[in-house]
Formats: C-alpha cells, structure tokens, sequence
C-alpha cells in the first residue's frame, strides 16, 4: 500500500483550504497513494494566535467535510481529514476518515489535549481503529502522539500496523531554520516519531503544516526507527511511500505485559 502525508500550507480560509487539499490529494493520486492525511485541525486551521482563522460554524464545517468526500471519491483516495467539529458537548479536535468513495468511515477524536487547549476543544473519550484497503491503522492527533506513546500502543495492540498523526509545530513568524532532519539540535518531535514506531515494531507517519519555521518536518517512520521520507522544511506538497505489512509486525507492542503495572 502506498500511503501519502500532506505538507499544506496554514489555510488562509476553510476555502483555502479546500483549494489546497484538492491540489494535494491529486498530487498523491498521481503517485499512486491511495491513502493520504493532513495536519491537526486542518479545516479550519489550527487556532495559532498569529493567524485569524476563520468562524468555525457547524454549517460550514459539514459542508467542507461535503466537499473533501467529493474530492475523495474524484480521486479514488482515501483522506485523513483534520478537523474541528461540533458534538452534543461541545467542540472536538478530530480527523475524519473518508474512503476513496467518499464515505465517511468514522472520526478519531483528540483526547489528551495540551494544556493550553483546554479551553478551547473539550477532550474526546474514545480511541478507534480503521481500515483501508485492507490496512488497519490508528490515528493520534498532535500532543497525544509526542507525549502520551501508549495512546500509539493501544492501536499497534489492536493490529495497527501503522499510525497517523496530524500535528501542528512551527510558525510564519519567528523560529529556528531547521536544515537536518532528526538532527540532535532539533526540538525533539523528529525523535518521539521515531520512538513511536520503534518501540512498538510499526509504521509511524506524521503531517504538519509547511510553516516558514517548522519545529518538525512531515515524515514516514519505519518499524524500525527508520525515517523513510520527510518532507523539506518550508516546502508545500507532499512525501509517498509503500508500507509493506510484513514488516510491521507488533512484536514490541504485542510483548508488553499490562499486568505487570494493575
């Protein structure tokens, strides 16, 4: 299966948006990829003070959330979605999964909010995992991924053999100029990615923006800490490539012992 990760610029509205997801979902198509995700909080943006995001209603997110299923199924690619969306208590942080028909498989919501995000987005309760053309993977949002890795344990335990995790880390305004990838002297995101695959023997891939000053580059990690692609700092489009299943086997995952900490 080849999988794509998406390196969008910040949305300078929920069309904006729509406009750049399009681009790329054809960029990935053309490459072959049949799934492909975007960042936390996509449509509309994550809600970084340095940008005016635009008004998140109810309305003009389902029809966006419309407009990407339409766009799935023009492309026969399946979408990882971030977005913000209103449940009977309140505003969520989550991706929807659309197939490459355009259906709406199902959300995974963030559940560990930093923080500062706690007034902002009310935490979700659930963890779920998905299926795509065979492939079963889990999704963790952001701060769930880099801090809390037993959320990316509980998928590889269900039979993940990859994780997704939309992220948010950077600016347009002011920054370190990352140059190497992974490099010692990088704030330590690159690094958790790798944990995160090694330590449970899958595939991790994570999407971040295309800020003029990431703290962390779009990347696909192997089951063995290996960064298979990454996208360059700053630069919008996106990074594809073939997961083999054989090799994400669980192994470390599979051998952790929970009795051991009741």
């Amino acid at each position: 299966m080849k999988i794509a990760i998406a390196s969008p610029p910040f949305p300078k509205s929920i069309s904006d948006g729509l406009y750049w997801l399009e681009k790329l979902v054809k960029d990935a198509a053309s490459q072959q990829a049949e799934l492909i995700c975007f960042p936390e909080s996509y449509i509309p943006g994550y809600p970084l003070l340095e940008f005016e995001v635009e008004e998140r209603s109810p309305e003009k997110l389902q029809l966006a959330l419309d407009k990407a299923c339409e766009i799935a199924a023009q492309n026969h690619t399946a979408i990882i979605l971030p977005m913000d969306w209103y449940t009977a208590n309140g505003l969520v942080n989550l991706a929807h999964v659309i197939s490459n028909t355009g259906e709406v498989l199902g959300y995974q919501t963030k559940n560990q909010l930093d923080p500062t995000e706690d007034n902002f987005w009310i935490p979700g309760t659930q963890r779920h995992i998905f299926e795509v053309n065979g492939v079963k993977f889990g999704i963790v949002i952001c701060h769930e991924g880099f801090r809390y890795p037993e959320t990316v344990r509980w998928a590889a335990r269900q039979g993940a053999i990859i994780v997704f995790h939309p992220h948010c880390a950077g600016s347009n305004i002011q920054g370190e100029e990352l140059t190497e990838w992974g490099n010692k002297d990088n704030p330590y995101y690159e690094r958790a990615m790798m944990m995160r695959a090694l330590e449970n023997t899958i595939y991790f891939a994570s999407s971040n923006y295309a800020f003029r000053f990431p703290e962390s580059a779009s990347a696909i990690i192997g089951p063995d800490g290996t960064c298979i692609a990454y996208e360059t700092y700053g630069k919008t489009g996106v990074i594809v490539a073939e997961i083999d299943h054989t090799l994400a086997t669980g192994l470390l995952a599979k051998r952790f012992k929970p009795e051991l900490y009741s």
